[in-house]
């Protein structure tokens, strides 16, 4: 299999014209030996446009010997005219065989700087799929250079044909093949900026993963009960979305329940008035206050007392229109106990619509799974969100029931690791993790750091700064309005626990310990790995980090 670079080009999606290109990629990779090189311009760093390595050159092949091969591919259609073959352009067509010439000679001119004495072996073709010439003598292109859709299946073996001539003379530039090899790595500039690429990576992510809310709102049901076990990253939160606006569209009331309560304040600014949105203890004190109840929040036992008054007024059949809803969504559904689960459902309408998404793998809280007898169930196992290679570990390293299919369209993230071994170890490690990532190109606003520890065991939890860095960090209370107090500061920090349904570009996970991987310690590294959307580095304690490190050889 020939050496393709970038790499990371399997994970993309696969429509339109990158769809094409994507499939003449696949075509090179098998059919051309190890010793073939393939460099493209189809990155998922490049998703927004049809961008090349050179001009109009979508591949480059770089022989064994050092021979170069530029591969234009036009997809449609293509006009013959007296001036030869033309490229179809919104404004005016455009010669093809002077764009690659041109193209050539510039290539030309910028490696004889790099070969010196030696002159670059370098040929072109033109590679139509879709298209056959029906006069290839007149098209400006030597024929043997044009692989048209009635040569299609012989576009691997011209182009070996091109990198290898039968003279078995070896290029001259055949001992400067590595120097070519990094001068076309390099040429690709695939050193993003970080902060463009961010907007480009949630773009696709959303996307892609909007599948699950257009085909689960396709279901029909009566009455509608659907259970939705979904993986992270599969767009439950889009899902949840999409039903909450339906149904004020339709005129109907509908009702946001989930157990954490930053997903719950992040719900309530994005979607429109005209429902509730609530954590499940939020929803309980809130509907006693309305009944004049006020919770004893003093109380040692203030949260079961709550539920249980909250039930037993929900059961006393009290009925206020104000707190009865036409379409329920519950969110964490993993979180939930069945008592819970009946309680929300005494406040639908006679023919309110109920959805109840969930992710067991997400489970932190060691609850009972909840039973929904007479529920249709769907499930979802692909990941958008999360980096293809940070699923590849945690697939090959943690005991998952199944593996998580990658979806994102982020590929070649290596996640990292940075190993401590004491408390100011850790401190330290974090301080270069915090570094790393800041020369990666990623804002301070992008980065989340991630506590594997509870808020109230974390050694993070007192600290306002971290070397230089200012932490903005969760107060443990909130204001007037309702609103989460944080501490003044830029880089964000975190438990793994209440940054359960939130993501950020780049996580950086701390203070990871534990001596075994027991199904506790799994969920806890699946919850905090996947809320990386383009980067994560770990910070684990020398025990650990052995436990998630592949073997040598691995």
């Amino acid at each position: 299999m020939a050496r393709i670079h970038p790499e990371g080009w399997r994970h993309l999606p696969s429509s339109g014209a990158r769809g094409r290109e994507l499939a003449t990629l696949a075509l090179l990779a098998e059919g051309l030996s190890d010793d073939y090189s393939v460099f493209h311009g189809l990155h998922w760093t490049r998703a927004e446009g049809q961008h090349a390595v050179f001009g109009e050159i979508g591949f480059v092949v770089l022989g064994p010997d050092g021979r170069i091969l530029l591969i234009e591919q036009q997809s449609g259609f293509l006009d013959e005219t007296e001036a030869g073959l033309l490229r179809p352009g919104k404004r005016r067509n455009r010669e093809i065989s002077l764009d690659l010439a041109r193209t050539a000679d510039a290539l030309r001119a910028r490696l004889r700087p790099l070969l010196g004495e030696h002159e670059a072996v370098l040929d072109t073709l033109l590679y139509c799929p879709d298209y056959t010439v029906r006069q290839p003598g007149t098209a400006g292109l030597d024929p043997a250079r044009i692989v048209d859709a009635s040569r299609r299946a012989q576009l691997v073996n011209i182009v070996r044909a091109l990198c290898s001539p039968e003279t078995g003379d070896p290029s001259p530039a055949a001992s400067r093949r590595p120097e070519l090899h990094r001068f076309f790595a390099e040429l690709l500039e695939l050193v993003p900026d970080v902060q463009s690429l961010a907007g480009q990576a949630v773009a696709l992510t959303t996307r892609l993963s909007g599948g699950l809310a257009e085909w689960a709102r396709r279901i029909r049901l009566e009455p509608h009960r659907l259970r939705v076990t979904a993986t992270a990253g599969s767009g439950k939160t889009q899902l949840a979305l999409a039903a909450y606006t339906d149904a004020i569209a339709a005129g109907r009331r509908p009702l946001y329940v989930c157990y954490n309560r930053p997903l719950a304040d992040h719900f309530s600014r994005i979607v429109p008035p005209g429902g509730e949105v609530a954590t499940y203890h939020q929803l309980c004190d809130r509907r006693l206050r309305a009944a004049d109840r006020t919770p004893d929040f003093a109380a040692p036992d203030r949260f079961r007392r709550m539920e249980t008054d909250f039930a037993a007024l929900v059961a006393s059949g009290a009925d206020d229109p104000a707190w009865r809803f036409d379409e329920l969504i519950v969110d964490e559904g993993q979180d939930f106990t069945e008592a819970w689960r009946d309680a929300l459902l005494a406040l639908l309408t006679p023919n309110g619509r109920a959805w109840w998404l969930e992710d067991p793998l997400q489970n932190l809280y060691g609850r009972a799974p909840v039973a929904l007898p007479g529920w249709a169930g769907l499930t979802a196992d692909t990941n958008y969100r999360t980096p293809a290679d940070v699923l590849e570990l945690l697939n090959a390293r943690l005991p998952l029931p199944t593996p998580i299919v990658a979806g994102s369209p982020v590929a070649d993230s290596e996640p990292e690791m940075f190993i401590w071994h004491d408390e100011n170890g850790l401190m330290e490690a974090t301080k270069r993790a915090i570094t790393r990532a800041i020369g990666l190109g990623f804002r301070r606003d992008m980065i989340a750091i991630v506590s594997y520890r509870g808020r109230e065991y974390s050694r993070f939890t007192s600290l306002t700064h971290l070397g230089p860095h200012r932490l903005r960090a969760f107060r443990g209370r909130y204001d007037l309005f309702g609103e989460a107090e944080y501490s003044e500061g830029d880089l964000l920090i975190d438990s793994v626990h209440r940054f359960k349904g939130q993501s950020a570009p780049c996580v950086i996970f701390t203070e990871i310990d534990f001596e075994r991987l027991d199904d506790q310690a799994m969920r806890k590294l699946f919850v905090g790995a996947t809320r990386a959307t383009m980067k994560l580095i770990f910070v684990a304690s020398a025990r650990t980090a052995a436990l998630l490190t592949p073997p040598s050889g691995a």
